[in-house]
């Protein structure tokens, strides 16, 4: 999951903070948004893949990877000469992790909330062990399909989207270990070998899509790596090569493409699944680096669109990682109760509007003032003068 230019850090004296990509910023919002639209439609899909209005919304989380890259490179590639391994993995942790406790949390006070057919085993699942997978899941380990408390399988069954951050974390992991000090050229082969790697599984898979990544299984951590190594990789390299795209008002522009890239419905069918592999291939190799090429091009921005773009960047994260315990409760009230679409479309733009003021709170409450804290706690080192004055 992308998390923004505002990831660098707030500890002068050790690294200066550098200027904002805003319209990024924004760009992630607009996606954020969709995701929860396309999962609030989801419910009324029947687990048909071919019939989900907002089809491609899934599509979002490869457009994250693609922004964590060219913000993670550019915030860090030229810091590594004043930053251990450590420092990076602390500020990463600080600008992330408390608001994965936070998605656990929400996710465990709603758990109960969530009986029905489509999740079979949350009414017989005690509460001690509702309480471990929550403390298991502050720290991002995955739950194997054995701990299960939900009946999907899913790594982290209190958050659904946290499985990303799982990649997210292995893509940073990466990152500090080698990507960080390869050559533009041998980062462009492994760029070149994990695009192969996703179109043999977008276009050449069983499923025709790219679908998937959130459990333990030999096929999930398949589809997971697929969608996370060409992205991260082509974001470091699209920042390294210095390329931009510039176009007036790229913030409106770039946020119209995305919302058309997810919203078209799938192509081809039962009967013709490449033609959709085809396409979303399309989407995260061609056309997702050419919208983030065009949000990096977009400087100065005009004081209104810089306010909306701060605006959604700040949400967009606690958005995405709070909002599927709202997800879970909507979906088993449809499906147990059986919801008409005309009913369950005020329901569900009342979640839509209830998720964004969580998350509002979130960043504000709590969040924003952890991560300060936690900043000033870790990461500030002390200068000469404040040396002298402890002596």
């Amino acid at each position: 999951m992308y998390d923004g230019p505002h990831t660098m850090d707030q500890a002068p004296a050790l690294l200066k903070t550098k200027s904002h990509y805003q319209t990024l910023d924004g760009l992630r919002g607009t996606a954020a948004l969709m995701v929860v639209i396309f999962h609030t439609f989801e419910a009324y899909a029947n687990d048909n893949r071919f019939t989900q209005l907002i089809n491609h919304g899934y599509l979002a989380v490869d457009f994250f990877f693609l922004l964590s890259g060219f913000v993670v490179a550019y915030a860090y590639d030229d810091r590594w000469p004043r930053m251990s391994q450590w420092d990076f993995y602390k500020r990463r942790l600080i600008r992330l992790q408390p608001m994965v406790i936070m998605g656990n949390v929400i996710g465990a006070a709603l758990f109960y909330l969530q009986p029905g057919p489509v999740f079979p085993l949350v009414a017989a699942t005690p509460l001690w062990k509702v309480v471990a997978v929550m403390l298991v899941g502050f720290t991002m380990i995955p739950i194997l399909p054995s701990m299960d408390i939900r009946g999907w399988q899913e790594m982290h069954p209190l958050d659904g989207p946290a499985w990303s951050l799982f990649f997210e974390y292995l893509a940073n992991i990466f990152y500090a270990l080698g990507l960080r000090k390869l050559s533009n050229k041998a980062l462009s082969v492994l760029v070149l070998l994990s695009a192969a790697f996703l179109v043999h599984l977008a276009v050449f898979g069983p499923r025709g899509d790219v679908i998937g990544g959130w459990s333990i299984d030999q096929t999930q951590l398949h589809i997971g790596f697929a969608r996370m190594l060409f992205p991260f990789f082509a974001g470091i390299l699209l920042m390294r090569l210095g390329k931009r795209i510039h176009v007036p008002r790229a913030f409106p522009l770039c946020s119209a493409l995305l919302i058309v890239i997810f919203c078209l419905p799938r192509f081809g069918g039962p009967t013709h699944l490449w033609m959709n592999g085809l396409y979303e291939s399309i989407c995260i190799i061609i056309l997702f680096p050419i919208i983030v090429l065009m949000g990096a091009g977009d400087r100065p921005i005009s004081a209104s669109s810089t306010r909306l773009s701060k605006l959604f960047g700040d949400l967009s994260y606690p958005l995405y990682i709070t909002h599927y315990p709202l997800i879970y409760v909507y979906t088993a009230w449809v499906i147990r109760d059986k919801v008409p679409a005309a009913r369950g479309a005020v329901f569900g733009v009342l979640l839509f509007f209830t998720a964004i003021a969580i998350a509002y709170a979130c960043l504000k409450l709590y969040d924003e003032p952890l991560r300060a804290w936690l900043q000033r706690r870790y990461l500030t080192k002390p200068t000469p003068q404040s040396l002298s004055a402890v002596r």
